[in-house]
């Protein structure tokens, strides 16, 4: 888990609009246009989500990205995963055997065990992918819930639905070759 890039929040963000989006599929430029972010970026982050099992993808004229299971079992810790990939927070170097002082000689006792600095580094990290499998997206989206005013919620449902009407006379028919 090296520095969380942006695109953790971009996924966590366009995750959620698939909370609420009562099951109906998403296309990436869906998800993209409702967080006013570049469509690309979001075609980039969510196949690492699906192939992480966190999204599903349906073709066709309505298809797009749906939760691949409940909001509830999606932990962003899974989500950090899906996109930074299972990397350490701290690459320790083992600088502890370079002193000047040890010249060629390096001894036994100065590079034994876990270096100290990167003891400190494992329990920090530890701790924050506890802290990050303990939240999830169903408890992030279910506050959200809370703050938004149910006026909000009807708004994106409608701005959903008249998607899903667009893509439908775009296409004139469905179609099973339409990316997500």
């Amino acid at each position: 888990m090296a520095h969380i890039t942006v695109s953790v929040e971009y996924a966590i963000h366009g995750l959620l609009w698939l909370v609420g989006s009562n099951a109906k599929a998403l296309s990436s430029r869906e998800i993209a246009e409702l967080q006013g972010i570049s469509p690309s970026f979001v075609a980039k982050i969510f196949p690492k989500l699906e192939k992480a099992g966190i999204v599903r993808a349906q073709e066709g004229v309505r298809g797009g990205y749906q939760l691949a299971r409940p909001a509830g079992k999606i932990s962003f810790l899974d989500i950090v995963d899906a996109i930074e990939g299972n990397k350490p927070l701290f690459d320790c170097q083992e600088i502890r055997g370079r002193c000047a002082v040890f010249g060629d000689d390096v001894p036994a006792w100065a590079t034994a065990g876990t270096c100290a600095v990167h003891a400190v580094m494992l329990q920090a990290e530890k701790a924050m992918r506890q802290s990050l499998s303990e939240q999830t997206l169903g408890a992030i989206a279910e506050r959200f819930g809370r703050t938004a005013p149910r006026e909000f919620h009807a708004d994106v449902q409608s701005w959903i639905d008249e998607r899903m009407s667009e893509r439908t006379v775009r296409s004139g028919k469905p179609s099973s070759t339409s990316p997500p």
